[in-house]
């Protein structure tokens, strides 16, 4: 039985995939996190130009 855990502690081998899903995982949150912020900041952009526009046609009215 000792022999079993002192095999699978060195053994390596996969290894490599978890490193990658992990890298993926961060990535996928970072772009989350930045579509989510940008696209507040464009329905904020549009909202006032909206608005801009509803008061010149008010205005020239």
């Amino acid at each position: 039985m000792k022999k079993l855990f002192i095999r699978l502690a060195r053994d390596e081998q996969g290894q490599d995939l978890v490193e990658y899903a992990l890298i993926v995982a961060a990535v996928g949150l970072a772009l989350i996190t930045t579509v989510n912020q940008l696209s507040s900041a464009i329905v904020s952009l549009y909202s006032s130009i909206t608005t801009g526009l509803a008061s010149i046609g008010a205005g020239g009215a």
